[in-house]
């Protein structure tokens, strides 16, 4: 009988690969600093930036972590932590 995991957290149509470094960058790691940690060549975490970028709808790392996170916590507002970075 195969066993099937259910993912608790919502994945936002991510990969699984995409879902690791959507965390990654939302613990504030840079691009070389993900692909150094996952073992692939930093143009590979480039294009899964973009795709995740195209996927959460958002032109930015700010915008891709905040509904990152609001996801994983749709309870908690980030509107005062960027209001206190200036964003709009």
């Amino acid at each position: 009988m195969s066993h099937v995991q259910v993912d608790e957290e919502p994945s936002l149509g991510l990969s699984a690969r995409e879902v690791e470094v959507m965390s990654l960058i939302a613990g504030g790691h840079t691009n070389g600093e993900i692909a150094a940690r996952l073992f692939l060549a930093e143009k590979t975490v480039k294009n899964h930036v973009r795709r995740i970028y195209s996927k959460l709808g958002v032109h930015n790392r700010p915008a891709a972590i905040a509904q990152w996170l609001s996801s994983r916590n749709p309870q908690t507002s980030l509107t005062p932590y960027f209001a206190e970075l200036g964003c709009p």
